[in-house]
């Protein structure tokens, strides 16, 4: 060791601080600050939580798909200027949400997610959660880059294309992810029955 490192060694521990042991003469310490936290387990190559991608919430926040971890979510994806096919994709997951018993629905996430990237905006998405009532505990809207747009969309079988009017033709799909973000049910088309989407729900979360 040089004796540069020794020396600043040597004064951390005159400080106290160079060991974080638990001081045995303290009755109430119970436990060494160095104790072994364990690591969440890593991602399977099935979960669509590998990616690196960014994305906004209508919050202005910034947020990794990692960090819906923890519990299943059903997703879809959407634009909020859009007049037919999302406004019943959305309804459709609303339905799904208030099918499930109220101690369920606390454990389930809802995740909308735009393909529109300039004009969905944090405060147009705002102004979308605010219009269909779409509460904060449970829901999270998102927005992202053109690529990281392009590639959930790939990870999910969404397809759409942008017209020259600036609307979307693109796939009606709800998405349920399991809480390590797996693909275990998709729900193809609008105003489908939702109660296979609802038992996949419970099954999850009463394995």
């Amino acid at each position: 060791m040089k004796p540069s490192a020794t020396i600043f060694l040597l004064a951390l521990t005159s400080l106290g601080l160079a060991s974080c042991a638990t001081d045995s003469r303290d009755p109430a310490a119970k436990k060494s600050c160095c104790a072994t936290v364990e690591a969440p387990a890593a991602f399977t190559d099935k979960s669509i939580y590998q990616t690196e991608s960014a994305w906004t919430t209508d919050q202005g926040k910034q947020l990794k798909l990692s960090e819906l971890r923890g519990r299943p979510q059903v997703v879809a994806m959407f634009f909020a200027s859009c007049q037919f096919a999302c406004p019943i994709l959305v309804n459709d997951m609303k339905r799904l949400e208030s099918s499930l018993p109220a101690e369920l629905r606390s454990r389930i996430g809802f995740t909308l997610v735009s393909f529109d990237t300039e004009r969905d905006t944090p405060s147009a998405l705002a102004e979308y959660r605010k219009a269909h009532a779409l509460t904060k505990d449970r829901w999270t809207l998102l927005r992202g880059s053109p690529d990281d747009v392009l590639e959930l969309a790939a990870l999910l079988g969404v397809k759409y294309k942008a017209d020259a009017n600036g609307q979307f033709a693109h796939s009606n799909i709800i998405t349920i992810l399991n809480a390590n973000g797996e693909i275990v049910y998709q729900q193809i088309g609008l105003n489908q029955d939702i109660q296979k989407a609802r038992q996949t729900l419970q099954q999850l979360l009463h394995p």
